[in-house]
């Protein structure tokens, strides 16, 4: 083989090789895909939900029902509402009204039986340091910051 067809098979096994590896990644994280819906899309198609899903909106408000393990809640949109079953400490940002997201599985009943639940914190969060120190300049109006002195 001349030195050319060398260089050649080197690099074609060295692109097979990384072909591999990535199909092999590929392969191992599809299995751990967790696809997010909404109320109106779980229940519109039930039967595509078997696997674990991210269910998100927000907190109905009056919903929220706790025991002494587990908590109770809605989550709803626009146009349906879910009740999600959890067993465990919920973050310090849940409440009604506020976004959720749950991690579970749809049980037969029509309930969200849920091992995760993360709350949305708001898009406009500023930490106290910042807001505090607008404040002393004069910028913080409220909820509001303006950009006149």
């Amino acid at each position: 083989m001349t030195r050319k067809q060398k260089r050649s098979v080197v690099i074609f096994g060295a692109l097979a090789m990384l072909g591999v590896a990535v199909a092999l990644v590929l392969t191992a994280l599809s299995d751990q895909v967790t696809f997010f819906r909404t109320p109106t899309e779980l229940l519109a198609a039930p039967e595509e939900n078997s696997g674990r899903i991210r269910l998100g909106g927000l907190v109905e408000n009056g919903s929220v029902k706790k025991d002494d393990s587990t908590v109770e809640f809605a989550i709803e949109d626009v146009n349906d509402r879910v009740v999600v079953r959890y067993a465990g400490i919920l973050p310090d940002l849940f409440r009604e009204g506020q976004g959720v997201i749950a991690e579970g599985q749809l049980q037969s009943d029509g309930t969200f039986l849920a091992d995760t639940v993360l709350a949305k914190h708001d898009e406009n969060y500023m930490p106290k340091e910042v807001a505090d120190r607008l404040k002393e300049q004069g910028y913080w109006q409220g909820d509001e910051v303006s950009a006149t002195q």
